[in-house]
């Protein structure tokens, strides 16, 4: 046993520990077919990333569930990982050779692809480095990346067996195009942005006659793939012109006027350009008329030679947008511009301004594999925590599309797709199978003469398989693997994620489980909030209100900043930040280290000094021995609940009111030793704390696992290989429990605490020293229910009480649950101040007793709470209705 530090210095205590359950090896599992498994897979965080606060957040309350878990016997597993992060690796690699002067086009695909892994080995561990001062017990020898080889392998196997199910296709499709990342993303990775943007009035002339028509536009610089003009068909403006032609500004090129009701006829002029490569709707339009398709766009987002106008061919979209419009202004075309306030689609990895880009991709049908994932939910196989996101999840799986899978770039997966010359297509998982299809359609095709597709699979077709492959879930029988860990640790339990990738990772899963399992990948989803500033924005770079996590653990603690982060944080709400929670953390930890070190200065009694200890001591810590064991037991009673409801934030804050407020600021207290000077502590007593302050701590464990690591370590003789890590958790005891529910005794020392309470504050308003003892008379004939707990208020109140059934003068009121107590201070009452006190108390109470009263009249209250809840509402009608009796009686005997 260590010597404890008169101050506690985290710091030293959090190295310490965590190497220490490193090389204990706590936190790794096995298969072990004598104990039930918990599994958690992380939601594994781009290699390119570091810590921010919403990681922060995610994986404290993982780490809170797998240490409770493992704390409770099972065969905890979390499996940690990073993302490949095709788009925001490749970028990231792209600039660090930019700045070196060299130029991905000059290069090869070889040659980039060992510049990105080379980058990866130097930064791609630092987010997992940072987890661990965070104190997450990931088992760190279970470590994925999605490119590891089998991981990759498993990505592959998949797109073959989706592909010989007839559920990947290839075609062209309009796509988000990414023009700085070059490459398509996905809907969900489009960010809309509200920006201010110029609403261009631009005339069309009839080709024949006089006037044209006037079209509103926010893109003037495609209207040179312009094939038609919409209007509504109902709209009288434009009934007569239905079927005339226009001619293109600058261009003089003649277009038709076309009809279809999906024109809003009070937008802009009710006029609408049809350019089908730059816009999804005009797309479909074009489809439905059988419209000519041309994109005026490369893939940098500048002008192609389609544009045909040569001057602005290779220039920038929003650079063609200023120029020609002046152009236009100066022939006159431009009738006026407006501001206009738009939503903006943007890259969530470039923040490049997408483009609606018609382009070959390889796509998953979504419709079938959708189902059981719907279902799943639906049938309550599969838990959304909080249940208000069912109905966002149907939503979504009820109205999926296609999933387009190609991404252009080199960092991923490559499409295992191989062209024939003859422009066929063979999948496969190997050249070598593919070249075996070849040549089942050719016998005389070499493997010279296949070309595999340049393109990569997005970074979600690798994520979406992850608590699969993470077990090698995806190894075939000829790799002599008997599936021991996946089938040991598959399902997993919980998957702890954010509600923004609901859709496009956690649905996919679900889907990705049933289709290559035949089950699910875990069983409860416990999504949490977004983190926020204090002012409820989202934290970001660009407001610098987002403070560096590393920073603030060094500041107030790991533990502190954990439960700092937990203290505010409802499932699926989002949590205001403040600094002043982890202050609030940072001061509960000097609390808990302080409090310990009180109990450092008792002195165990043996058998001949023993004697010496008063039997009012011994007694007093008997009772509150006995109250806190109820106390905490029912207090464990209620954290189990909110566990069970992934109610994380409540289940601390319970832990938290147990520790500080019932154990340091009443237990401690209570039990302390008479004298000041020997500080002798009877030994059942201490025993008893030792055993209630390690019951404290093991339950606090999962919080806040450092500091109570070393209290924990300080309290006994420990061997090595001992933690509280691996301790027993405590169960709830439902003796003690039922004991309560029989004599009521927390009930009981709630009223002596709270009595105590009461004096020490009638003492301080009116600066009379807690040394200066006074009488407190109890109205009543008999002992009172909490008779038992009288020598504790007698003692920490420094009174001395008194029964009677008579109110004596010159006292101060004071309530203890229902019986009315009367404080002799002398000439320090005022008894004019006192009426008006207990006046101002009757009217709270009356206005109290009317809100319940309001509940229980209530039918829908009455029909819709529990029946536990609506006894609670009674009793406390009933005790209110008691103390309100009491007052005014109170009051009678004080007379005018």
């Amino acid at each position: 046993m260590s010597e404890l530090a008169k101050v506690y210095n985290p710091l030293e205590i959090e190295d310490k520990w965590y190497e220490y359950w490193l090389a204990q090896k706590f936190f790794e599992a096995t298969p072990n077919p004598h104990k039930e498994p918990y599994t958690i897979v992380i939601p594994p965080p781009n290699v390119t990333g570091i810590l921010h606060m919403g990681h922060m957040l995610n994986n404290t309350i993982q780490d809170v569930l797998v240490r409770k878990a493992r704390m409770q016997g099972k065969n905890a597993c979390w499996v940690a990982g990073t993302d490949h992060a095709s788009i925001a690796t490749e970028a990231k690699v792209v600039a660090m050779l930019a700045e070196k002067g060299i130029d991905k086009k000059n290069l090869s695909r070889e040659e980039f692809l060992s510049h990105a892994w080379a980058w990866k080995e130097k930064y791609g561990g630092i987010i997992l480095e940072q987890l661990k001062k965070l104190g997450c017990s990931c088992d760190w020898s279970r470590t994925r990346f999605t490119m590891d080889e089998d991981m990759s392998q498993a990505v592959i196997d998949a797109f073959v067996h989706l592909y010989n199910k007839n559920l990947i296709y290839r075609g062209v499709r309009m796509v988000n195009w990414d023009p700085k990342g070059k490459t398509a993303i996905s809907d969900e990775e489009v960010i809309f942005e509200t920006r201010k943007a110029k609403l261009y009035f631009i005339q069309y002339p009839f080709t024949e006659g006089e006037g044209g028509i006037t079209v509103a536009t926010v893109r003037p610089e495609t209207i040179m793939g312009d094939v038609a003009i919409c209007v509504n068909p109902s709209d009288e403006r434009y009934k007569n012109i239905i079927g005339k032609k226009v001619k293109i500004p600058i261009l003089n090129k003649e277009i038709p006027i076309i009809a279809d009701d999906y024109v809003d006829a009070e937008f802009g002029t009710g006029a609408l350009k049809i350019t089908p490569a730059h816009d999804k709707n005009d797309y479909e339009i074009g489809v439905k008329f059988n419209l000519e398709v041309i994109d005026v766009l490369d893939e940098n987002g500048n002008l192609s030679e389609k544009c045909g106008i040569p001057k602005y061919v290779g220039k920038d979209r929003f650079a063609v947008r200023k120029e020609i419009t002046k152009e236009l202004e100066e022939l006159g075309f431009i009738q006026k511009i407006d501001e206009y306030q738009t939503q903006i689609g943007t890259s969530e990895r470039t923040g490049a301004v997408i483009e609606p880009k018609l382009s070959l991709q390889w796509f998953l049908k979504m419709k079938d594999l959708s189902q059981p994932a719907l279902d799943a939910v639906e049938n309550g196989e599969i838990k959304l925590y909080p249940n208000k996101f069912n109905n966002t999840y149907k939503h979504w799986l009820e109205n999926v599309k296609d999933w387009c899978l190609s991404r252009q770039l080199w960092w991923g997966q490559r499409i295992p797709a191989y062209y024939l010359p003859n422009n066929e297509v063979v999948v496969a998982e190997t050249p070598e199978k593919a070249l075996a299809l070849a040549q089942a359609k050719n016998p005389n095709y070499t493997k010279n003469d296949l070309r595999q597709d340049d393109d990569v699979l997005d970074t979600w077709a690798s994520s979406w398989l992850w608590p699969i492959s993470v077990f090698d879930g995806f190894k075939n029988a000829e790799d002599n693997n008997n599936f021991a860990d996946f089938d040991y640790f598959y399902p997993t339990n919980d998957l702890v994620t954010a509600p923004e990738i609901l859709f496009f990772w956690v649905a996919r899963m679900i889907m990705a489980g049933y289709e290559f399992k035949g089950k699910k990948p875990f069983e409860n989803v416990y999504l949490t909030g977004i983190v926020r500033d204090k002012l409820g924005r989202k934290m970001s770079k660009q407001l610098g209100n987002s403070p560096d996590p590393i920073e603030l653990m060094k500041q107030y603690s790991t533990d502190g900043v954990r439960i700092g982060m937990l203290f505010s944080s409802p499932a699926g709400n989002d949590l205001k930040f403040d600094e002043k929670l982890c202050e609030q953390g940072r001061n509960f930890a000097n609390k808990m280290w302080n409090s310990y070190r009180l109990m450092k200065f008792w002195n165990v009694a043996d058998e001949n000094s023993e004697k010496t200890i008063s039997q009012d001591q011994i007694q007093r810590g008997k009772t509150t021995v006995k109250w806190f064991k109820a106390k905490f037991n029912q207090g464990l009673a209620e954290i189990e609940k909110d566990y069970k409801e992934y109610r994380i934030s409540d289940a601390l804050l319970g832990v938290y009111k147990l520790y500080w407020d019932e154990f340091c600021d009443r237990y401690l207290e209570a039990v302390k030793p008479d004298s000041m000077e020997t500080q002798l502590m009877d030994r059942h007593t201490y025993n008893e704390t030792l055993v209630i302050l390690e019951d404290l701590l093991k339950i606090l464990h999962p919080f806040m696992p450092f500091i109570t690591e070393e209290i924990w370590q300080n309290l006994r003789e420990r061997k090595t290989g001992e933690s509280i890590c691996i301790a027993e958790y405590p169960l709830v005891n439902n003796e003690i429990l039922a004991e309560n529910t029989k004599e009521n005794i927390s009930k009981k020392g709630e009223i002596a605490f709270d009595l105590i309470t009461e004096v020490r504050n009638a003492r301080s308003a009116k600066g009379i020293s807690p040394k200066k003892s006074f009488d407190l008379t109890i109205k009543t004939k008999t002992a009172p229910d909490f008779n038992e707990f009288l020598p504790i208020v007698e003692k920490l109140a420094n009174i001395n009480i008194l029964f009677s059934e008579e109110t004596p003068n010159n006292t101060q009121n004071i309530i203890a649950g229902t019986y009315q107590c009367y404080l002799a201070m002398g000439d320090s009452i005022n008894l004019e101040q006192e009426r008006q006190n207990i006046q101002k108390e009757l009217e709270n109470l009356q206005k109290f007793k009317a809100g319940i009263l309001g509940k229980l009249q209530n039918e829908k209250f009455i029909q819709n709470a529990k029946p536990e809840v609506v006894e609670v509402e009674r009793k406390k009608l009933a005790d209110t209705a008691s103390k309100i009796s009491s007052l005014e009686q109170t009051l009678k005997g004080m007379g005018n």
